[in-house]
């Protein structure tokens, strides 16, 4: 049976504990350290629910490579590559959870890459991302300036930016293609190219 058909067979109202024991995240979730930067929110993990919207309405497949701007344990990264089988990247600035989810992609046998570092610094090293993952990783200027630095890549090629509690701030070359609550995603224009 396949991950996503094992997963799904799994009543929604046991799926967290099912993903977490299928990934061996454990609990509790570990303290923040003193990389995480004035502006950067602590980790907490996305629900798995909202992950499946994200898959739905962003419409990934395994032609896509998935970013998780602040991965933490990379629970999302793998979580989603094991679902659509689209390669992902994890991007995290607290070195001691970019360990962990390098951990948990080798011990899952997602195909995660972490990069570790402040991702408002490393859009360069993203080129390569179709799906541009943000459970509320920052916000302000920091989310602003982030943004901004997608416009390259989005000329590149055509991306996706899925924003989980957080406000995506508008730009030109972003439209809307979903918006509930919780979840915005936007998809670039051909004014990019």
């Amino acid at each position: 049976m396949s991950f996503r058909a094992a997963f799904l067979a799994v009543p929604p109202e046991e799926r967290e504990a099912w993903i977490d024991e299928f990934l061996g995240v454990g609990d509790p979730l570990p303290a923040d350290g003193p990389a995480l930067q004035p502006g950067n929110v602590p980790y907490m993990p996305c629900g798995v629910e909202t992950l499946l919207a994200v898959i739905e309405h962003a419409r990934i497949t395994e032609r896509d490579v998935f970013v998780d701007v602040g991965c933490g344990l990379g629970r999302a990264a793998a979580f989603v590559h094991l679902m659509t089988g689209a390669s992902a990247i994890g991007v995290e600035v607290q070195p001691h959870l970019a360990g962990r989810a390098r951990e948990l992609a080798r011990r899952s046998g997602a195909r995660v890459d972490v990069i570790e570092g402040d991702a408002t610094r490393l859009a360069g090293a993203l080129e390569r991302g179709t799906v541009f993952f943000l459970y509320c990783p920052f916000s302000g200027e920091r989310l602003n300036g982030f943004v901004g630095e997608l416009e390259p890549i989005a000329r590149a090629h055509p991306i996706r930016i899925c924003a989980v509690d957080v406000p995506l701030p508008r730009r030109a070359w972003l439209e809307p293609v979903h918006e509930s609550a919780h979840l915005v995603i936007c998809r670039s224009t051909s004014q990019t190219i």
